[in-house]
C-alpha cells in the first residue's frame, strides 16, 4: 500500500519552497510551515533558521555560535490576495566574544519592527497618498496606533538619514499647539524649503533646543536666521549660532503693524458709533487686505481715505513701509527708515507711534535683510499642511505625534526602509 502522507509532504514542501520565493527568504533561513486559516482570511508563514548555520552578531556581524532562541515573535508582511499574511520566527539568539549574547537580525525587517519591510514601505505610500489618516487605515487593516507607529519608525529612519551640510539660512517661528496659549516653536530650511525640527513651548530653554537639530559644527556655518523680533529667539540665535547675522523677518514686521492699523481702527470705530456714524463698519479686512470678504460696503475704500479718518492715515503709515524692503542697499533703507519713523512718531497716533519705536530698537536685523534677503515665507507656507495635519488629527493630545506628523508630511525625510 502506497504512503498516502508522501504526496501531503510533496504539497506542503512546495508550498514552503512557494512562500519562501514570495518572500524573499533565503540560506540561512527557511520555511517550514505555511498555515492557512479560511475562517479569519489569514496565512501564517512559520520560519526558521538553519540550525547547522553560524549566527551573525547584529552588531559586528562576526559568525558566532548559537546561544539560544528568543521567544517567536511575529511580522506583519503584505497580503497574499486577499489574505493578511503572518512571518512568525524564533530568531536564534549568538554569544559575541565582544558584545556577549544578542539576537540575531532578521533580513525582512528592521529591528524592534513588528512589521516587514515591504509592508512598512508600502503603508509609507499609502499614508503618504491618502486624504487622511482614518482613509489610511481603512486601506491597509490597522488601527490608529499601528499608523502613529509606522510613522513615528520612518520619521527617526529619516533623521538618522538626513544630512544638513547644505543648511546656510534657517528661520524660526511659532505654531499654535492646542488651545489658548499653547505653542510650539519650528525651524526651517529656507534653502531646502523642509521643516528641521519641531519643539514644544516658544521660550528661550526651547528655543536652544530647536537648535540641537543641527550638529554643533553645522551650527557655526549658519550664515542667517530669520526670525520674529522676539527677545526668546534671538538670545537662542546668538547663543547657538556664533557667526548667523539675524534678520527679521518682513511677515511679521508686516503682522506688527496691521495689528496697529487694526487698534487705531477699533478705537476711531468705537467713537464714530458713538455718534450715529457706521462708515467703519465691517471694513477691518479692507484695512488690512485691501478687499472685504462679502464686498458690499456702503463706502468704498476711496471714500473712506476721503474722510481723513485716523485708521486711513495708520494705514497710509503702514502701506508706506512697504518701499522699505524694496529699496537698494542698506543705507538706502536706513535713510527711508529715518524718513519714515519721523513721520510715523508725528503722526499722534499711538498704536503706530509705538510700532514705529519698536522697529527702530530692531532696526540692525530689518538691515540685515539686504545682506541675506531671507524670511520665513516657507514657514508660513507649511501653515496649511499642518492646519490639515491638526484637523485629520481631531487635535493632539501628544506633542510627540503632533511633531512626528509635522516632520513626516513637511520634513522631506528618506521615510522608506531600504529593501534589498
Amino acid at each position: 500500500m502506497a504512503d498516502s502522507t508522501k504526496p501531503n509532504r510533496a504539497a506542503e514542501a512546495a508550498v514552503a519552497a512557494h512562500y519562501a520565493l514570495l518572500l524573499g527568504i533565503k540560506s540561512p533561513w527557511q520555511v517550514r510551515r505555511v498555515d492557512l486559516k479560511l475562517t479569519s482570511n489569514r496565512v501564517e508563514v512559520d520560519v526558521e533558521h538553519d540550525p547547522e548555520a553560524a549566527v551573525a552578531c547584529p552588531e559586528c556581524e562576526r559568525s558566532c555560535a548559537r546561544y539560544d532562541h528568543a521567544p517567536q515573535r511575529q511580522w506583519r508582511h503584505l497580503d497574499v490576495m486577499q489574505f493578511a499574511t503572518i512571518i512568525r520566527a524564533r530568531v536564534p539568539r549568538c554569544q559575541c566574544p565582544e558584545h556577549g549574547v544578542v539576537t540575531a537580525q532578521v533580513p525582512w525587517a528592521e529591528p524592534h519592527g513588528r512589521f516587514t519591510l515591504m509592508f512598512e514601505a508600502f503603508a509609507l505610500t499609502v499614508i503618504e497618498a491618502a486624504r487622511s489618516y482614518t482613509q489610511a487605515m481603512e486601506i491597509l487593516k490597522v488601527d490608529w496606533h499601528t499608523i502613529q507607529e509606522i510613522v513615528r519608525r520612518a520619521v527617526e529612519r529619516g533623521l538618522s538619514r538626513r544630512s544638513t551640510e547644505a543648511v546656510k539660512h534657517v528661520g524660526m517661528d511659532e505654531k499654535s499647539f492646542g488651545r489658548g496659549q499653547d505653542y510650539v516653536s519650528l525651524m526651517t530650511d529656507v534653502g531646502g524649503r523642509r521643516v528641521l525640527d519641531v519643539v514644544k513651548d516658544r521660550d528661550t530653554a526651547s528655543a536652544l533646543k530647536l537648535w540641537e537639530c543641527l550638529p554643533a559644527p553645522q551650527r557655526d556655518r549658519v550664515e542667517a536666521v530669520a526670525i520674529d523680533m522676539s527677545p526668546e529667539f534671538t538670545a537662542a540665535a546668538q547663543q547657538s549660532a556664533r557667526h548667523a547675522v539675524i534678520v527679521y523677518d518682513k511677515f511679521h514686521v508686516a503682522k506688527h503693524l496691521n495689528e496697529a492699523v487694526d487698534k487705531v481702527r477699533r478705537e476711531e470705530h468705537r467713537r464714530l458709533l458713538e455718534r450715529g456714524d457706521k462708515s467703519l463698519t465691517g471694513s477691518k479686512y479692507l484695512w488690512l487686505q485691501g478687499a472685504c470678504p462679502d464686498g458690499d460696503r456702503a463706502l468704498s475704500f476711496a471714500e473712506l481715505c476721503a474722510r481723513n479718518l485716523k485708521t486711513s492715515r495708520a494705514w497710509y503709515h503702514k502701506e508706506t513701509f512697504t518701499e522699505f524692503w524694496a529699496q537698494p542697499s542698506a543705507k538706502r533703507a536706513a535713510k527711508f527708515f529715518q524718513q519714515w519713523f519721523g513721520a510715523a512718531r508725528r503722526s499722534k497716533l499711538e498704536p503706530i507711534k509705538k510700532t514705529a519705536l519698536t522697529l527702530k530698537t530692531h532696526l540692525f536685523g530689518l538691515l540685515n535683510y539686504f545682506a541675506h534677503p531671507i524670511t520665513n515665507a516657507i514657514s508660513e507656507g507649511f501653515n496649511s499642511k499642518i492646519q490639515a495635519i491638526k484637523a485629520d488629527a481631531r487635535g493632539f493630545r501628544r506633542f510627540e505625534n503632533y511633531r512626528y506628523r509635522i516632520l513626516f508630511h513637511c520634513g522631506k525625510l528618506d521615510l522608506r526602509p531600504a529593501i534589498s
